[in-house]
């Protein structure tokens, strides 16, 4: 389960991490009023789960009553890279002279949790990560015993922070830690934390997420989820009853089970492709079921090919073949391109069931990875 920022910044504020003053806004009557509340300039952030906000126009400054309206008319109702945006946080402006990277996160590698801080705060930590890991300080927590304050400390050293933000940042990583832990989370984050010209430090953004299996445990953070709105791809998956994670790349995938779906989108970005969406029908599934899941994918605007990888075993080939057709020949024209591929139980009669005037078959699953790569990049052009 992911927060929103402005529900993120709540629990951390509850636990002491200095953040900005801000108001949830839905109107543009209500930016308004926040921001008059606040006093200019006020940031205007578009709450949706979704990275990169500022450079898709979803983070605008106001200075004025009237740059607020405009900007609030412009955020308020847009699509923000396939998500509906009908809330903003309205939060006072930070003028900062420095940004920092912390988060705590799980290293399942290691099989222990991480705290990881940056000066290099501000931009995209993975691009860091794969561009100069070094730049990322890291330290791995026995959660037996929890963080250690000498632990926070040298994370905090480890990244070159200054000497005078040293203790503020170090106690910041604390309180995230134990946030971590308490909360049941998979990831906080804080990126960027601010530093002001007067050395204090504040939580610009803030991200949590919660381990779903444990939120019979969170009652608090649970109630939360209500709050929460999705894209409509995940309020349909929902209602479908599928494993679903939208992504950003264009090359959509299906397949039956967790472990199959993960190696489909392992081989998709081997092949150079980018993978939109893991898409899990499960077990069993009827013509009906894998109807709705090509719905689904089709639904998504940057699709561009799709792989379909099932491996029979509960699931059969040929109830998936006569899914694929069933769906398929809803349309006068399919929308992109289909590469299919079958194998197990039943795998040869669905290979003879399927249309292949509609999709594209392929025997082994590198070929069909390779080919809706080579297909995305096509429909790309």
């Amino acid at each position: 389960m992911r927060l929103h920022e402005y529900q993120a910044k709540s629990v951390f504020a509850d636990a002491g991490i200095p953040t900005p003053d801000a108001t949830l806004a839905s109107s543009v009557d209500e930016v308004v009023e926040a921001a008059e509340d606040i006093g200019y300039p006020v940031a205007v952030k578009a709450q949706v789960h979704v990275g990169g906000r500022g450079k898709a126009g979803g983070i605008k400054l106001a200075e004025s009553r009237d740059e607020a309206e405009q900007v609030a008319d412009e955020i308020l109702g847009m699509d923000l890279k396939g998500y509906h945006v009908d809330r903003v946080l309205v939060e006072e402006a930070v003028d900062f002279v420095n940004e920092l990277y912390v988060g705590v996160t799980m290293d399942r590698g290691e099989g222990k949790p991480v705290a990881m801080v940056s000066t290099k705060g501000g931009v995209d930590i993975e691009s860091v990560a794969e561009e100069t890991p070094d730049a990322i300080a890291r330290e791995h927590i026995d959660p037996a015993f929890g963080m250690h304050p000498y632990q926070a400390r040298k994370v905090v050293y480890d990244a070159g922070v200054p000497r005078e933000l040293a203790r503020d940042v170090a106690s910041v990583l604390q309180t995230m830690y134990q946030l971590w832990d308490d909360r049941d989370a998979s990831e906080v984050e804080i990126n960027p934390l601010m530093v002001t010209d007067d050395d204090e430090i504040i939580a610009a953004d803030a991200v949590m997420n919660i381990d779903d299996d444990a939120l019979f445990r969170q009652q608090e953070l649970a109630e939360m989820e209500e709050e929460t709105f999705e894209d409509d791809l995940e309020r349909k998956a929902s209602e479908y009853g599928f494993d679903y994670v939208r992504l950003s790349g264009n090359v959509g995938i299906i397949g039956n089970g967790a472990g199959l779906v993960m190696t489909t989108l392992d081989l998709v970005d081997y092949y150079g492709g980018e993978p939109a969406n893991f898409l899990d029908i499960g077990g069993g599934a009827k013509a009906e079921r894998v109807a709705n899941a090509l719905d689904m994918v089709f639904s998504d605007e940057n699709v561009d090919a799709v792989v379909f990888n099932i491996f029979g075993g509960i699931t059969r080939g040929d109830e998936v073949a006569k899914g694929i057709n069933s769906a398929l020949e809803q349309f006068d024209e399919i929308p992109k391109p289909v590469v299919v591929r079958l194998a197990g139980t039943n795998a040869e009669e669905g290979r003879e069931i399927l249309n292949d005037e509609l999709v594209t078959v392929e025997e082994t699953l590198e070929d069909a990875v390779q080919r809706t790569v080579e297909y995305s990049e096509e429909e790309a052009q």
